[in-house]
């Protein structure tokens, strides 16, 4: 892995090709390109009978530059970055800040290409390769362009399996308002989180999981890590999934269907969080809007008892402002001026 940074100064991290695959691609690109020239070469010879000498030579030097020269050049301007060997193992030739790769960027590539490979049999590149820490032969020194790998090896899968922890607290779950694109970031977001750095784990986790947050209720219990709360969501969505899809499949052989795990009833619910001067908002409820509390229909105000009549007072003297009258009191009472 390696960091990439991009035009607007954000930091990529994206995987380079190594060189064993590197070497892989090239033998495929120089076979079709001998295969080419040879062909080519071959349907020229076939009218030497009938074409004048100087011209036959001046369409070989034309074939041999178009072959040597133009392959690389017009296949990785076409196809951003690949040629048919890069495709065929998953490479792409980007620029340093990882934007495709321009005409210009593969022009420089292909003229050195004829230099380290043809010419010096690929010495100058396995040197360069070998001392260059991203692995960047002649042709990426010159043209400002790094070759990276698109298809990383999936070393480890989607961690679905519920925590062990928070699988009382995710039977409660209430799912039906999750939209299928925050669950399929999410699903994404743990396959790639071994690929992570520690503080991409922790932001983008945090994120992902206030998104959810929104769509699912209750919240997670105090404490439990993004992914941990994201691992569940999926994993308890995932069991729901199934046992639907097993229920349906069964259904004509069953006189009378029933869900197939019922919600609990409300008073096995989990009880509603404190108010928040008592507890601390969670971090993933940051994107859910907090709802009121509505007023009690029958809460009227018990009678209160007349308040005594305060003796008079003197009146202030004149060089005092008169004081102002308290307005009123929550519960609508006006006291006496």
């Amino acid at each position: 892995m390696s960091d990439v940074v991009t035009g607007e100064a954000v930091v990529v991290e994206v995987r380079v090709a190594q060189l064993p695959s590197r070497a892989a691609a090239l033998l495929i690109d120089i076979a079709v390109q001998l295969v080419t020239l040879f062909g080519a070469s071959f349907v020229v010879g076939a009218l030497a009978f009938t074409a004048d000498e100087a011209l036959l030579t001046m369409i070989y030097i034309a074939l041999t530059v178009l072959v040597l020269v133009g392959y690389p050049v017009i296949f990785e301007t076409l196809s951003r970055g690949r040629s048919l060997g890069k495709l065929a193992l998953g490479l792409r030739v980007v620029s340093d800040d990882g934007s495709p790769e321009r005409f210009r960027q593969a022009l420089f590539r292909g003229l050195a290409g004829v230099l380290e490979f043809w010419t010096l049999s690929g010495a100058p590149a396995l040197i360069s390769s070998l001392i260059s820490e991203k692995g960047k032969r002649l042709g990426d020194i010159f043209a400002g362009t790094i070759v990276i790998s698109e298809r990383g090896p999936r070393r480890y899968g989607p961690p679905l399996e519920m925590p062990p922890q928070l699988a009382a607290w995710a039977a409660t779950l209430e799912l039906s308002r999750l939209p299928e694109g925050i669950a399929a970031t999410a699903r994404q977001y743990l396959t790639r989180w071994h690929d992570l750095s520690p503080t991409v784990q922790h932001e983008m986790g945090a994120r992902i999981a206030t998104e959810m947050s929104a769509f699912v209720s209750p919240p997670p219990p105090p404490g439990v890590p993004p992914f941990a709360y994201l691992t569940a969501v999926l994993a308890e969505r995932r069991r729901r999934d199934h046992a639907r899809l097993a229920f349906q499949a069964g259904a004509p052989q069953r006189p009378a269907p029933t869900p197939p795990m019922p919600y609990p009833p409300p008073h096995q619910q989990a009880p509603y969080p404190s108010p928040p001067h008592q507890q601390a908002p969670h971090p993933y409820q940051q994107a859910q809007a907090s709802h009121p509390p509505q007023p009690h229909p029958q809460a009227p105000y018990p009678p209160q008892p007349s308040p005594p009549v305060p003796a008079p007072m003197a009146a202030p003297p004149a060089s005092q402002p008169p004081a102002t009258a308290p307005g009123p009191t929550s519960g609508g009472f006006v006291p006496p001026a």
